[in-house]
C-alpha cells in the first residue's frame, strides 16, 4: 500500500495525526501518478490545503501541465483567492489542452464575483472550441438555468440528452427541463418532463416542482397528494405550505387550507406572505378575528409590505377601529411611494374622529384616482356636504350620479342643490 493510500484509510478513520505523517511521506515517496491521484483525492474530501500542497509539488515537477494549473484555480476560488486564481488562469495559453478546461474555471470565477457577462463569453468560448463537449453543454445550461434565462438553457439542456446523456453532475436532466418549463409557465409541457424523472432524482425541489405544476394545471388531487407526500419525507421545507393550502381551496376544503397554513407558520415563523395568505383563507370563514390576528402578525413581520399594511388598514375600517388605522397609516402616508387607497382609508378614519379638516386633505388626495368609483364619490359627497363645500359637493355629487344615474337618493339630492 501507498502512503497516499494510508493517508486516505487513516482519514477515514479520524486518525489525522497518523495522516499528517503518511503525507508528508507520500510527497517525498509516492509516484507522480499516483500523487495526482492523492490530490484528487483529497480536494474532493474537502482537504484543500494538502491538495494544493500535492499539485504544487508536481507543478515543480512538471511546469508545463497546465491541468495542474487549473486545478490550482479551482483550490484558489473555493477558497476566496480570486486574484491567485486569474494568476493560474492567466498563464495557460490557447494552444493549451487545458484552455478549454481553464475557460470553465474563468467562467465560475466570475461567477463568483458576479461578473456574469464575463462568464457567459468565457462558456460561450468554450462551445465555439467544443460545441459537442457535454461538459462545456452542461456548464451552459446550468448558467442560463442558474441566471433564470430558462428560454436559453432548455436547448443545451436537449442537446445533452441527443448525445445520449440523461443524467450529468448527479443532475437528471428531465428534471431541469421540466423545472425550466414551468418557470416560462408551459406547465403542461413541463409537467411531461417532470413525470420522467427517475425515483433516485426524486428530490424535495423536484417533487415541490411537480405538484406546483399539477396545480396550475387544475390537477387538484394530484396535486395535494404530490404536496403531502413531500410534507411527509420533507416537513421543513417551507415553500410546500403555500401551494398546498391553495390546492385544498381549489378542492374546497377551506378548513384543511386554514390548518396547512398553520403548520407552515410552525416551520417558517417569519414567512408573512403566509399570515397574509392565511387572513385570506380565515375571511372566506367569516373568522374575523382570526383575519386581524393574522394581518397584524404579518404586518409586525415586515412593516414595509404596503400589500399588507393597506389589507390590515381595510380591516381596521371594516371593524370600526379608525383610530388604530391612524396610527398605522401616519407613518407610511409620508412615502413618497403610497397606495391612493390608503388617502382614502385614512379620509374615513380622520371624519369618523371628529378630525373634519384632515379628513378632507386625503379627500383632496384621493380623489384623483376614484374619480369612477362611486363608493369613494358617496363619501365625499356627504362629506363637502357636512363641511358647507357645496361647490366641491356638487361637482362630486354630478359624477356620482353620472356613474349611477338608478340611485333615487343621491339623484333626488342633484336636483334639490341644482335648483
Amino acid at each position: 500500500m501507498s502512503y497516499s493510500e494510508t493517508m486516505l484509510d487513516q482519514l477515514s478513520g479520524g486518525q489525522l495525526d497518523d495522516a499528517k505523517k503518511s503525507f508528508a511521506l507520500a510527497l517525498r515517496n509516492d509516484d507522480d501518478d499516483t500523487l495526482y491521484s492523492l490530490a484528487e483525492e483529497l480536494y474532493g474530501l474537502g482537504f484543500l490545503n494538502q491538495s494544493r500542497r500535492t499539485y504544487l509539488k508536481l507543478l515543480e515537477k512538471y511546469p508545463d501541465e497546465d491541468q495542474l494549473r487549473t486545478a490550482l484555480a479551482d483550490i484558489a476560488i473555493d477558497e476566496g483567492e480570486s486574484d491567485e486564481a486569474l494568476s493560474y488562469l492567466d498563464q495557460i495559453n490557447e494552444d493549451s489542452p487545458a484552455y478549454l478546461e481553464s475557460l470553465l474555471v474563468a467562467a465560475d470565477l466570475y461567477q463568483t464575483q458576479e461578473l456574469f457577462e464575463v462568464s457567459e463569453r468565457k462558456l460561450l468560448n468554450a462551445y465555439e472550441i467544443a460545441p459537442d463537449e457535454p461538459v462545456v453543454l452542461f456548464a451552459l445550461a446550468e448558467f442560463y438555468y442558474m441566471m433564470g434565462q430558462y428560454e436559453q438553457a432548455i436547448p443545451y439542456y436537449f442537446d445533452l440528452i441527443k448525445s445520449g446523456e440523461t443524467t450529468f453532475a448527479q443532475v437528471d436532466l428531465a428534471g431541469r427541463i421540466g423545472t425550466a418549463e414551468a418557470q416560462r409557465g408551459h406547465f403542461e409541457q413541463a409537467l411531461g418532463y417532470l413525470e420522467q424523472v427517475k425515483p433516485e432524482f426524486q428530490t424535495s425541489d423536484v417533487k415541490f416542482q411537480t405538484g406546483f405544476t399539477q396545480l396550475q394545471l387544475k390537477q387538484t388531487k394530484d396535486a395535494i397528494e404530490t404536496l403531502e407526500n413531500l410534507r411527509e419525507e420533507d416537513p421543513q421545507y417551507a415553500t410546500l405550505y403555500q401551494p398546498l393550502a391553495k390546492a385544498y381551496q381549489q378542492d374546497n376544503d377551506e378548513e384543511q387550507a386554514l390548518q396547512t397554513l398553520k403548520e407552515g407558520m410552525g416551520v417558517d415563523e417569519y414567512n408573512e406572505n403566509l399570515y397574509e395568505y392565511a387572513a385570506g383563507v380565515a375571511s372566506h370563514l367569516d373568522e374575523e378575528q382570526l383575519v386581524g390576528e393574522y394581518l397584524l402578525d404579518a404586518y409586525q413581520i415586515n412593516p414595509e409590505n404596503l400589500s399588507i399594511v393597506l389589507k390590515y388598514s381595510n380591516w381596521l375600517l371594516k371593524q370600526n377601529q379608525y383610530s388604530a388605522n391612524v396610527e398605522l397609516l401616519k407613518p407610511i402616508i409620508e412615502q413618497d411611494e403610497v397606495d391612493p387607497q390608503m388617502y382614502w382609508n385614512l379620509a374615513i378614519s380622520y371624519q369618523h374622529t371628529e378630525k373634519l379638516e384632515l379628513a378632507g386633505q386625503y379627500f383632496e388626495a384621493a380623489q384623483p384616482f376614484f374619480t369612477d368609483q362611486p363608493d369613494f364619490l358617496r363619501q365625499a359627497t356627504y362629506y363637502y356636504r357636512e363641511m358647507g363645500q357645496f361647490d366641491q359637493m356638487l361637482e362630486t355629487l354630478r359624477k356620482y350620479v353620472a356613474l349611477v344615474p338608478d340611485d333615487a337618493e343621491m339623484a333626488l339630492m342633484l336636483e334639490d342643490y341644482e335648483i
